[in-house]
Formats: C-alpha cells, sequence, structure tokens
C-alpha cells in the first residue's frame, strides 16, 4: 500500500547516476575498440574458449600435428613455445586421426593449453606452423576477463573519473583545493591497499565529523517509518558493536570484521566509483568495495559520487541480513566473463534492488533503505519484481524514477535471481568455492564429480541431522 502524502523534499545521499550508465559507456568504448581494430582476432572454431587477462596474457588452447621424425618436431615445436615465453597448463597427444599433408598413423597430434601475451599470438602461431602441421587454434569466443580467486580484486581497480572533485566542475569540492588535498590523501590509501593487507584506519577530522553527524541524525529520524526491518536491525547491530553513531565516523576495520562474522561479507577500501564489471566481480567474493572519504560540507545531503556517508549509511546494515547478503553476491557470480550487454543488464539489476529496491512487509511496502522518500510515495509505480523486465528497464537519471520494483522477500528475490543468472549466455560454469575464497571453471567431468562427492558428504550430514531429531 502506497502513502496518502507525497514527500516533495527527499533526503539523497547517493550519486546522480547509476553503474548503469557506467557499464554502459564501457560498453560503447569496447565497440568502438572493436570497430576500429586493425587485425581481428583468429577465427572461431571448437568447443574451447579464451579468457581475456587484464596483465595483457590469454589463456590459448592450439591444436597441432607433428610426423614422427625421432621426436624433432616435438622439440622444434618446444623451441616455438619457450622462445614466446609461454606458461604450459595442460596437454595431450594422441595418433593423428586423420591423413593430411601426408601425415600417417605414426604421427601424432597435440592439444595444447597454455597463457601467451594477446600481442604474440600472430607470430607463435606463424612460427608453429613452421615446424608443425595442421595448426589451428580452438577457440569458441573471447570471455572477459574476471577475477579467479579474491587476491585478484587487487586488479579491479578500474575507476569512473566522472565524478571526481578534480575534473568534475560541478561536483561541490571542485573549488575546494584543501577538500581536494584530503580526499587524495585518502585516495592513496585505498590505491596502495592490497588484499591481505590490515584495512586502512582514517583520522577523521572535526569537520568531516559534523557532516556525518547531519548525515546520520537526518536519516536516522526517517529509517524508522520507512526502511525495512533488516536494515533496522542492521543499523542497531552495527550501533552496538561498532559504534555507529552520530558522533563517530566509524573505521572500516571494526565493520568489516563484524561483517565477516555475520554474513562471510568483507570490506576492501576503494578510491572511487568503480566500472559496474569490476564492482560487481567483488561481490562475487562477497566484497564490498567501500570508500573513505567523506562528501564536502557544503552539501551534505548530496553527493554525486559514493562516499562513506552513502556505504556505510546505506548498503552495510543490509550486508547484515543473510538473505539480502546472498543476493548481492548471486549478482556478483552472474557478472563473472559476462558479456558486456549482459554487465548493463545485471547493473540495471542492482540499481533497482540494492540501491532502490523496496520490499513488502506485513502489507506495507518498504525501502531497503531510504535513498529517496519519492520512491514511497504515492506518485510512482510499482510492480513485483521480475529480473527479466527489471533488468531492461529506463532508468531515469535527470530525475525521480517513474517506476520501482518490489520483492515479496529477500528468498523470493534470491530464487528469481538464481533462474535469470541461468540464461545469461556462456561457455561455462562457475562455483564459489568459501573455503578458498576462489572460482571453480567447471569445465572437466572430473571437477564436476568432486563438486558432487563434496555436496553428497554435505546431504550426508543433513540426513544424519534428521535422523536424530526424529529418534529424540
Amino acid at each position: 500500500m502506497k502513502k496518502d502524502s507525497v514527500v516533495q523534499s527527499a533526503p539523497f545521499t547517493g550519486r546522480k547516476r547509476s553503474l548503469i550508465e557506467d557499464a554502459r559507456r564501457e560498453r560503447e568504448k569496447e565497440r568502438e575498440r572493436e570497430s576500429t581494430s586493425a587485425s581481428p582476432g583468429p577465427s572461431p572454431s571448437g568447443d574451447n574458449f579464451v579468457f581475456e587477462e587484464k596483465s595483457g596474457k590469454v589463456t590459448l588452447s592450439v591444436l597441432f600435428a607433428l610426423k614422427n621424425e625421432k621426436n624433432a618436431g616435438f622439440f622444434k615445436a618446444g623451441k616455438v613455445f619457450e622462445t614466446f615465453e609461454t606458461k604450459l597448463l595442460h596437454l595431450e597427444s594422441r595418433p593423428c586421426r586423420r591423413s593430411k599433408n601426408s601425415l600417417s598413423s605414426d604421427d601424432l597430434e597435440f592439444f595444447m593449453k597454455c597463457e601467451v601475451h594477446s600481442s604474440d599470438i600472430d607470430f607463435l602461431i606463424n612460427s608453429l606452423k613452421r615446424v608443425a602441421e595442421d595448426v589451428r587454434i580452438v577457440q569458441e569466443e573471447k570471455v572477459p576477463w574476471f577475477p579467479r580467486k579474491i587476491s585478484d580484486l587487487d586488479k579491479c581497480n578500474h575507476l569512473i573519473t566522472k565524478y571526481d572533485p578534480d575534473l568534475d566542475q560541478d561536483h561541490p569540492g571542485f573549488s575546494d583545493l584543501e577538500y581536494r588535498k584530503r580526499r587524495a590523501q585518502i585516495s592513496e590509501l585505498a590505491f596502495n591497499y592490497k588484499h591481505g593487507d590490515p584495512l586502512p584506519c582514517v583520522e577523521y577530522t572535526a569537520e568531516e565529523i559534523t557532516t556525518w553527524r547531519e548525515v546520520f541524525k537526518t536519516l536516522t529520524d526517517i529509517y524508522p517509518t520507512h526502511a525495512c526491518r533488516q536494515f533496522l536491525e542492521g543499523l542497531q547491530q552495527l550501533e552496538k558493536e561498532c559504534g555507529y553513531g552520530a558522533d563517530k565516523i566509524p573505521q572500516l576495520r571494526e565493520v568489516s570484521a563484524f561483517l565477516k562474522e555475520k554474513t562471510g561479507f568483507e570490506l576492501r577500501p576503494v578510491a572511487g566509483l568503480l566500472s559496474a564489471r569490476d564492482f560487481l566481480a567483488s561481490l562475487a567474493f562477497r566484497v564490498f568495495q567501500c570508500t573513505q572519504y567523506i562528501r564536502h560540507s557544503s552539501a551534505p545531503m548530496h553527493s554525486p559520487e559514493p562516499d562513506c556517508c552513502h556505504e556505510l549509511l546505506g548498503h552495510i546494515p543490509m550486508l547484515t541480513d543473510k538473505e539480502f547478503a546472498q543476493f548481492s553476491q548471486e549478482i556478483g557470480l552472474a557478472s563473472l566473463g559476462a558479456s558486456d550487454e549482459d554487465i548493463e543488464k545485471l547493473s540495471t539489476l542492482y540499481w533497482f534492488t540494492v540501491e532502490f529496491g523496496l520490499c513488502k512487509q506485513n502489507g506495507v511496502v518498504k525501502g531497503l533503505w531510504c535513498r529517496t522518500l519519492y520512491s514511497l510515495s504515492n506518485e510512482p509505480e510499482y510492480k513485483p519484481f521480475s529480473p527479466a523486465e527489471t533488468a531492461v528497464q529506463p532508468y531515469q537519471d535527470q530525475t525521480y524514477q517513474p517506476v520501482y520494483f518490489v520483492s515479496q522477500s529477500f528468498e523470493d528475490a534470491k530464487n528469481k535471481m538464481r533462474q535469470y543468472s541461468s540464461t545469461i549466455q556462456k561457455p561455462f560454469t562457475l562455483r564459489y568455492d568459501p573455503y578458498t575464497c576462489s572460482m571453480e571453471v567447471l569445465d572437466s567431468p572430473s571437477q564436476i564429480h568432486s563438486v558432487l562427492g563434496q555436496i553428497r558428504e554435505e546431504l550426508k550430514i543433513l540426513h544424519c541431522a534428521l535422523e536424530r531429531l526424529t529418534q529424540s
């Protein structure tokens, strides 16, 4: 049920635009790069794929045949791979199955998976053709690089500089040189951070605490009547365990330790607004990228970019809820290796759920957090949350949204998100291993059987628990 009165003046604590615009810009840039590329990549064939690495290297699969000349051909081929400093990942050989270029049944065909610098691919293949027969790249499609282990998030640092106070003349702090200097100091802590380092602490100034105090008091006045139950419970726990309050800006180290214990999420310092792909990838590892700088004091209830008010008071309370944490990770997992078009859709989903999400509790629509009171007025249209429809909902970046999506429960939203994720076309399946905080690419029967074995052991534990309950 909607409210009877329209709230004309609404606190707004986030940036003007969303990850959606960031993702759209990245997709357009990629299309421009493809259209101006002088040399297209190898033609697709076979049933394998290449992961594009941010380090400039790619995982390449190659088939080639060698004549049985007392192993001379094999050593020559090996010299080619050595010359280009390739890293061998997998090697198989078998008798040639067909006759080509006078190849006999005694000759061998090799399948090699290796890591090589992307700029060397053409040279490597041409060199290999001089010593081998029937050289083919086994490649179906290129898959965007994504982090495989949590330490790979050190590479997910592509910042969107559109809202940087050093570059954006409309930024409230653009003309304040002291503010910009302070921002640079705090951002430097994030730039230097590597996974495993202690989270940096910031000694906030009196002016920064005053800005935080105004935001904190304004928002906590409206949260009790507008925010959902899970948000309120999370905020209450953060006040008790992490020192949330009007007179203290929480430190990431304390908040991260608390979240880790509650839902497995942890915080990582970030210097600004990340690209959509890098931000969503972090969620897949239950890592929330969090800024430590604070908005300019001249505009305490508005920030064109994320800051610690936006994230500590807006997002963190919800991440204390297990169902919501799982939902956030589902969006992140769906993004790994996804196309630019799918990243844009997932960014839209994130925007209309995590950023501007609504849910129904006791027949009343509540906000996952009150980014704007307009969403809870009688003005916008409410629609049931449907990922396929939400993902393509046009986003208005210059005014309030005309449409918002309402979830019946977090469990329902999570299940729908999983179903939607299964429709995203990828040439592989991923599984997150919480013990090693890494991603497994399930692309072989042995890996799948191993996972099934682990699931069977888990089911045995549940079966044993049920038996004991029935016997008691």
